[in-house]
């Protein structure tokens, strides 16, 4: 066993262990904070039961004069509680009256308990409640100095949970005195509330920095790291020359034969140009070819875009029920970022993706509640998916694509679009047009001619390069010619 490893004690909550940089080294005493509701006690209970679901004895300390089967009920709707390990493997005791008593008793009675028990893990629940009994800044010191001494030479790891924010707690002895702090927040942005939590300091343990997301639910609490917390800067990847098809073939020849493999693209156009089939057309294409595709929306159903694609003769069903392509629909509701993304990864690695569509890329941007991390988030999960060898599209509309200028400023380009593919409607003789262009492609050939492209009952076809108009990307085309948009 890795040497770095084999002194850490696993908190059981994989997740938790990312955060810690594997888990809490042994013998170390942390300190999990937090407002009333944060989901502290959850956290630490879930770690005890965990524990001794490993064999591992644990000793739980509560500190007021509430009985303890309040504090089990509370627990044992969570499906990590097992009321068997109780009094077995894991032991609940009151250490109330020794409070009263004075630090030197209740540090010997839970000292002498551990020892007894041969605990690894012990959990004292409510360090604020020892501090507003005794109000005495020297003992609180004291009895949290001497008993990290004592389980440091029982080899236990020690747990405490106390009712301050962090910012409190940072001017408070206990800070100084632990090894470790965890803070557990709600943080309101807007109408939401959201559930964060950082690990402030643990000794000896390059840990994550910064916030990340927090969940409770009926498993008990789960985290999702930040998405840029997570890739590496290591050594660069020569990205493969093979090029991946779209099945169109008058616009793959525009790219050399598709866009460049593990590519990140950026389709963008108006509201009802066509992104959404032509992005199933690449899904469609890479099942064709036998390679597994992603379809992630925010704005249909599968029923949905499989009737749409149907109508042009693109049998997105067929794909979907032969699990060669797996579609994600996500609703917009008040999903956040990094659970979207967890979700997407998970089935990228589950089913070894090789295309992935994200349709709606302005949605995933609005999941990400802090502006200022929108761009360190889509460049982490470019560089994420392009390690994992997933070549990406993503449709995005452009708010000012119409008119006489073409305006990117609030779309990430530079950030995701390694390639861009604009769609647009031009009007021209009273009729109105679609046309599509190559507008970037980075290290790559590509020809920028424009080009005409049309939906119908007989498919979606790129037609060819239109030269009898000029101001075709302003929307307001002018005839040099006569061929286009002219009377049949």
């Amino acid at each position: 066993m890795d040497r770095r490893t084999w002194s850490l004690f696993e908190t059981g909550i994989p997740s938790f262990d990312t955060l810690l940089g594997g888990g809490i080294p042994r013998r170390q005493s942390i300190i999990v904070a937090g407002d009333p509701g944060s989901g502290k006690t959850v956290l630490c209970s879930q770690m005890a039961f965990l524990a001794a679901a490993r064999g591992l004895p644990v000793v739980l300390v509560t500190v007021t004069s509430e009985p303890h089967d309040k504090l089990v009920g509370e627990l044992s709707s969570f499906s990590f509680f097992r009321e068997e390990l109780l009094d077995e493997k894991l032991f609940v005791m009151s250490a109330y009256s020794s409070l009263k008593q004075g630090a030197k008793e209740t540090r010997d009675l839970i000292i002498q308990t551990v020892r007894k028990r041969g605990a690894k893990l012990l959990f004292i629940d409510g360090l604020r409640s020892i501090r507003d009994l005794w109000q005495d800044e020297a003992r609180l010191r004291e009895f949290l100095y001497e008993l990290g001494i004592g389980l440091a030479a029982a080899d236990c790891v020690g747990l405490f949970t106390t009712e301050y924010p962090l910012e409190k707690l940072l001017t408070l002895p206990e800070a100084t005195t632990v090894d470790g702090i965890v803070s557990l927040a709600v943080v309101k942005h807007g109408a939401r509330r959201m559930r964060r939590v950082e690990v402030v300091k643990l000794r000896g343990r390059p840990h994550l920095s910064g916030e990340h997301l927090m969940r409770i639910d009926e498993d008990g609490v789960s985290f999702i790291p930040r998405l840029e917390s997570l890739v590496s800067t290591g050594r660069d990847v020569e990205p493969p020359e093979e090029r991946v098809s779209f099945g169109l073939p008058e616009l793959d020849v525009l790219m050399e034969g598709g866009l460049p493999r593990t590519s990140a693209t950026l389709l963008a156009g108006s509201m009802g140009i066509g992104k959404t089939l032509l992005a199933a057309h690449f899904a469609v294409e890479g099942a064709r070819r036998d390679e597994h595709s992603l379809f992630v929306s925010f704005h249909d159903s599968t029923e949905s875009l499989a009737a749409r694609a149907r109508r042009i003769q693109l049998d997105v069903a067929r794909f979907v029920r032969s699990g060669l392509i797996t579609y994600l629909y996500i609703p917009p509701t008040e999903q956040e970022a990094d659970l979207v993304l967890d979700r997407i990864f998970q089935e990228v690695e589950r089913r070894n993706v090789k295309r992935l569509v994200i349709d709606g890329l302005t949605t995933l941007e609005q999941s990400i509640a802090e502006r200022e991390r929108r761009p360190l988030f889509l460049g982490a999960l470019a560089e994420k998916l392009r390690r994992a060898g997933v070549t990406t599209l993503y449709t995005r509309e452009v708010s000012k694509v119409a008119g006489t200028e073409l305006d990117f400023s609030d779309a990430p380009v530079s950030i995701l679009g390694e390639n861009l593919l604009l769609l647009r409607y031009v009007e021209l003789r009273g009729r109105i047009h679609r046309i599509l262009s190559v507008l970037k492609m980075r290290d790559s050939k590509y020809d920028n001619d424009l080009r005409e492209f049309q939906i119908a009952d007989s498919g979606m076809k790129v037609l060819a390069t239109m030269r009898s108009a000029e101001g075709l990307l302003t929307g307001q085309a002018r005839p040099i010619g006569t061929s286009i948009g002219a009377p049949e």
